[in-house]
């Protein structure tokens, strides 16, 4: 009866977060003090001689900004086990890893109860914007969620991505039911380590609540993606499963099946329902609306690395309105996205003023060489001042910088964004790139995002062959003299070698940067190259970052491998169908 009457209020959840964001100037210096105070008898913070002062210019004046390098010895003492307060005043008791896709390898983070909650509080934020914009029933959530490996450390630890750590918590589950957003998929089948037999088993469980389920949901966007890529090839086994409430010989996972087999019971004819409307389906097109009729939104982490896979979202969602997740990392969570009508593309996330401090390098005085280098290498560089929340300009680009309850004071997180006006006193934020993931061979900086815009460019030369770019990715080949960008393509189908030809000629082209464009016209950089790979070539890049522990909706393709990645530079090279250089600077 108490979780009744306790239960989500959205109204009251708005009317909190607008009390927040109109003096956020105040909760910053709240949230710093309140994270020193509790983290003051940490080793880390008391060697940097702050003596209990807790106000910002101390702050500043003794902290040292970092990045993750500079803090892994601490960390990696936490998962050793010593009993010391190391980063946080509180034994940690969870290490998250990152899915490993941007360097090669994860990354070990600090998970606490207070990062728990701010999860929590990031969720209930957006939903209750979301569910202003479009008020969903008491139903499910068809949700592609899937858990990693677990391990412990060796002081004992338990070891997992971010999001596992957040599914396993009581919390969260008790939250997702406040929010109706319970999933259809039981929990076995939510923790299995096989994400193949979970991905059908998560699909089988939202059909037969087909008319309950109000929306779609996994964590980035490629793994809804994914997820109807596969329907299209497993909905018949799907129809047939629901038609003799037997679970497929597929699903071997004893708890799974026992758990699946619990809510099948033979129905003819939900499977004929289910068969005519996909015989009925041209391409695929609006099979989300068609099969699940209730569900009122598509909703997923959509920007950044996500971007190219909206086409494809679409395609599968028609009409259905796309809204893109909320703003946050493995190292912590910083805004909600309050405006969920806005398209995916041009999302904005509120930065919430109370689940951590946060800072911001500016971006615009430093040039464009400098703008996009890999955080290490602009040690010894003259960059400005970090400044704080609430004295960013409109309009402008900046690094960000994170202090977090979890053990992580000013933290490069490596992400460039940019001001897109301000709700009350805080900013909304647009993400615009990784700052580290640069294609460079002599004076050009090209982005994720210019490599994106290049992509896109050059895909428009396929429709006519009615061909579509499934994935991509690009690398720095410097054991050719001059080097040359490499670009990665695998295709739905065969396209002819005129119409290649011509997208290598358009990618070489859609390269802006002077940098690149001068470099290529007196042949310091060499012709770009596209490779395309075999059908099946980036599903494998999934399987081994899996394998390695990532959770499969936690994975994002890595949009730039160097040398340091190579392994997945051995699965993409030893995939290659075929090769074309560009003529474009002949």
């Amino acid at each position: 009866m108490l979780e009744k009457v306790q239960g989500f209020n959205g109204d009251r959840v708005i009317e909190e977060f607008e009390a927040l964001t109109k003096e956020a100037e105040r909760v910053q210096r709240e949230t710093l003090q309140k994270i020193l105070e509790e983290n003051g008898a940490a080793e880390y913070l008391q060697n940097l001689g702050l003596g209990g002062k807790t106000d910002p210019d101390s702050f500043k004046a003794c902290v040292p900004l970092v990045t993750h390098k500079d803090l892994e010895p601490y960390i990696q003492r936490i998962a050793d086990g010593e009993a010391l307060p190391i980063l946080t005043g509180k034994p940690i008791k969870s290490i998250s890893l990152s899915s490993g896709t941007t360097q090669g390898k994860p990354k070990l983070v600090p998970f606490n109860e207070e990062l728990e909650q701010s999860t929590m509080e990031i969720f209930r934020t957006s939903f209750a914007f979301r569910n202003r914009a479009h008020p969903i029933g008491n139903g499910k959530a068809l949700q592609f969620i899937y858990s990693s490996k677990q391990f412990k450390t060796k002081g004992g630890l338990l070891a997992t991505t971010a999001t596992t750590n957040v599914y396993l918590s009581q919390t969260f589950k008790n939250t997702m039911k406040d929010i109706h957003s319970q999933c259809c998929s039981p929990e076995e089948v939510i923790f299995s380590l096989d994400y193949n037999q979970s991905l059908y088993c998560h699909l089988l469980c939202g059909l037969i609540c087909s008319e309950e389920v109000q929306f779609v949901f996994s964590t980035f966007a490629h793994s809804i993606v994914h997820a109807f890529r596969t329907f299209e090839q497993v909905w018949e086994d799907l129809c047939c499963d629901i038609r003799e409430g037997v679970l497929s010989s597929r699903i071997t996972i004893p708890s799974i099946r026992s758990a699946v087999s619990r809510l099948l019971r033979p129905n003819p004819q939900l499977a004929d329902t289910i068969y005519n409307k996909c015989v009925n389906l041209s391409s695929w097109y609006g099979v989300i609306p068609e099969l699940w009729p209730n569900a009122k939104y598509v909703y997923g982490i959509m920007t950044g690395s996500m971007e190219p896979y909206l086409s494809k979202l679409r395609h599968y969602a028609a009409n259905l309105p796309l809204m893109s997740a909320d703003y946050g990392s493995s190292e912590g969570w910083i805004g909600a996205n309050i405006d969920p009508e806005e398209p995916p593309e041009s999302a904005t996330f509120t930065v919430l003023p109370n689940i951590g401090y946060f800072e911001f390098i500016p971006l615009k005085e430093i040039g464009h060489e400098q703008k996009v280098e890999n955080c290490a290498s602009i040690i010894g560089h003259r960059e400005p001042e970090p400044i704080g929340l609430t004295e960013v300009n409109d309009g402008e680009e900046y690094e960000v910088i994170i202090t977090t309850f979890a053990g992580l004071y000013r933290y490069r997180l490596g992400d460039v964004v940019k001001i897109a006006g301000f709700h009350n006193s805080t900013p909304k934020l647009q993400f615009v790139h990784r700052r580290n993931l640069i294609l460079t061979v002599n004076i050009d900086k090209n982005t994720e995002k210019d490599l994106q815009l290049a992509v896109e460019e050059a895909s428009k030369l396929l429709a006519v062959e009615k061909v579509e770019v499934l994935d991509f990715t690009s690398h720095v080949d410097m054991s050719t003299d001059p080097g040359h960008y490499v670009i990665f393509w695998e295709l739905s189908s065969n396209a002819r070698e005129e119409v290649l030809s011509n997208c290598c000629d358009c990618l070489d082209r859609a390269f802006i940067d002077p940098g690149y464009v001068g470099s290529r016209k007196v042949r310091a950089i060499g012709p770009l190259e596209l490779r395309i790979v075999n059908r099946g070539t980036f599903h494998k890049i999934l399987e081994h970052y899996v394998a390695l522990g990532a959770a499969m909706s936690q994975f994002k393709t890595p949009r730039c491998v160097g040398l340091s990645n190579c392994s997945v530079l051995q699965i993409l090279n030893s995939s290659v169908l075929k090769s074309i250089f560009s003529n474009a600077f002949d």
